[in-house]
């Protein structure tokens, strides 16, 4: 695996986010088991962390909500549910129309093995819009600030997977960014916010993960005490 702090044309955008995003916003089981040994990487998730959840927040297509879901392709077409579902994370989320954006920065940082090999996680994944939020001027202003690349990918994937009713109950959730303090999650169903983002489209089912869909780029430390 390579290091979080590879350069790359997609840096420009991610590391945009560390200084001028704005953090901010039913189903079963909680988190699964990820006993099995994680990667060499700074993403990886923690082999010891993972909760037993009846489910293990493992979901299905029935589960998915918000309004959101309704853009995504139906059937077996590229970035439909039926589509991503057998796919780890990464690879499902370069079909997804909603995250176009998240995923360049993904690929040019070579991150898309790390994330797809992760036994078991969540993803709260910016929609394009989040990134829209930013503006081009601060991606190209930042573009040289890679040491925040890390922290904000960390900030964004916990280390357990976790459905909609198990971050609802756990309510504060903390990331593969420990230092950035805990993840919020508040509400359910089509009124779930994590740290104040909306969720546009939760509970999407991947390989390995379970993804929820945001409108606002996460920034870390929001809730630290």
């Amino acid at each position: 695996m390579k290091s979080l702090r590879i350069a790359g044309i997609g840096v420009t955008a991610v590391t945009a986010l560390a200084l001028s995003a704005c953090g901010g916003g039913s189903d079963s089981g909680s988190s699964s088991n990820s006993s099995a040994p994680a990667p060499s990487s700074s993403m990886a998730a923690p082999s010891s962390s993972a909760d037993s959840g009846a489910s293990g927040g493992v979901t299905t297509n029935a589960d998915v909500f918000g309004p959101a879901c309704s853009k995504l392709p139906q059937g077996n077409a590229a970035g439909s549910l039926d589509s991503m579902g057998p796919q780890p994370v990464a690879s499902a989320a370069s079909t997804n129309p909603l995250l176009t954006k998240l995923v360049a920065a993904v690929k040019a940082a070579d991150l898309v093995d790390t994330l797809n090999s992760q036994p078991a996680i969540t993803v709260f994944a910016p929609a394009d819009a989040a990134f829209d939020k930013l503006g081009d001027a601060k991606f190209k202003e930042l573009a040289g600030d890679k040491a925040a690349l890390a922290p904000i990918l960390q900030y964004h994937v916990l280390g357990k997977r976790y459905d909609a009713k198990g971050l609802s109950a756990a309510g504060s959730v903390d990331s593969l960014n420990t230092a950035g303090g805990p993840v919020k999650v508040e509400g359910s169903g089509d009124n779930m916010t994590v740290n104040g983002a909306k969720v546009l489209c939760g509970n999407i089912p991947t390989k390995n993960a379970t993804v929820f869909v945001i409108d606002t780029v996460l920034t870390p430390g929001t809730n630290k005490s």
